[in-house]
């Protein structure tokens, strides 16, 4: 799968104010107020540092908030991951049971629409959302007792992967921190910061890290 990794990056052409790397965001990561309690979940600093880079463009778009409006009722995905849904194969309900399959594919293909018009170079993507997750997502409703996941995409995330795009978690922060560097070089890179699937959180539940390799998910 085409997700960003350190060879990647390393990989990029120089990118200049006049010509910008495009970059699609999740809006909330823009900060944006598109979440579905109305806001945009908190800042992402990694990911606003990025946007505010001179050599890059800010596509930004939320494909449940097209869909769905905001706020609006919480979503998780059924059966499956996202590219089960876009197989027919798995659906997304809300917390109240409503089925909104038909809608997040219709976000799903804005995305996908705006990402080709835009010619963007990368995505970068919210965490464990059931449209832009990018590597764990829910599996089933989150609002239960015992909360379950399962390795994955979102529906507009695996909209993008089916379609070539290179996609990073929000909260790869060692990822995106090369990546801050390669696009300003006077940027100090902090070693401190690990990606998603190094936290002990992913390690518990599913062993060494993974979403490295272009093969993950």
């Amino acid at each position: 799968m085409p997700y960003l990794t350190p060879e990647r990056v390393a990989a990029l052409p120089r990118y200049t104010e006049e010509a910008p790397m495009r970059v699609l965001f999740s809006a909330c990561l823009a900060g944006v107020p598109c979440g579905v309690d109305g806001t945009p979940y908190g800042a992402c600093p990694d990911a606003l540092a990025i946007r505010a880079l001179a050599n890059v463009k800010a596509v930004e778009f939320c494909p449940e908030d097209f869909a769905f409006g905001t706020p609006r009722a919480l979503p998780d995905l059924h059966g499956g991951n996202g590219f089960d849904v876009l197989d027919g194969r798995a659906r997304v309900r809300t917390d109240g049971g409503e089925d909104w399959t038909e809608g997040f594919l219709e976000g799903a293909r804005e995305m996908l629409r705006r990402a080709e018009e835009a010619r963007i170079d990368l995505a970068i993507l919210q965490n464990m959302s059931a449209a832009c997750g990018t590597q764990v997502v829910s599996d089933g409703c989150r609002l239960v007792e015992e909360r379950r996941f399962q390795v994955g995409p979102g529906v507009a995330t695996a909209a993008l992967l089916r379609a070539g795009f290179v996609v990073v978690n929000a909260l790869d922060r060692r990822t995106l921190e090369l990546l801050r560097r390669a696009l300003d070089p006077s940027h100090v890179v902090d070693t401190s910061k690990r990606n998603y699937d190094e936290s002990d959180w992913y390690r518990a539940r599913y062993g060494a890290p993974s979403f490295g390799r272009d093969d993950a998910g």
